[in-house]
């Protein structure tokens, strides 16, 4: 499967309606995905670093 980048809007989409304060926290704290900025400022997630973010959040809970 071909990897894509994902915006801040997709991903708190699929984290079911977190908000772009508590994701923007969690970066803050260390806490969120692995990203990275554009040029213009914009953030993007790998959706491959996302899923293996999701996948260490369940492996700790």
């Amino acid at each position: 499967m071909k990897d894509e980048l994902m915006t801040v809007p997709q991903i708190l989409d699929e984290l079911g309606g977190v908000s772009r304060r508590t994701f923007y926290r969690w970066r803050e704290l260390g806490q969120g995905p692995a990203a990275f900025k554009l040029p213009n400022g914009e953030l993007r997630v790998w959706r491959s670093d996302f899923r293996t973010w999701l996948r260490q959040l369940e492996a700790a809970a």
